[in-house]
């Protein structure tokens, strides 16, 4: 009987896709760039902790259905609302 992890596998391919553009100065170390946004993508720089709460897993998740792997701005793109993100992001810091 084998255990899967699908929720952890995507996260870390998602990751090794982007790396490259971690390695620009395009934020602090620890950071990774995201665009937000349903037809408007506007970018945030946020703590790579966040990937693995599993509130945040929900966005990866849309943004893997949507995107695949492939993301042409050199950030993770998530098809959110501004809003939800926001709110999400900030109760991540509050915690």
């Amino acid at each position: 009987m084998a255990i899967r992890f699908q929720r952890i596998i995507p996260a870390k391919q998602i990751l090794r896709r982007i790396l490259p553009s971690l390695e620009s100065p395009n934020g602090p170390k620890g950071h990774v760039p995201v665009y937000i946004g349903e037809t408007q993508k506007k970018r945030f720089v946020i703590s790579i902790s966040y990937l693995r709460h599993s509130s945040f897993q929900n966005f990866l998740s849309q943004a893997e259905e949507e995107f695949g792997f492939d993301h042409p701005l050199g950030g993770l793109i998530i098809p959110c609302r501004e809003e939800a993100f926001i709110d999400l992001t900030c109760s991540l810091n509050c915690s």
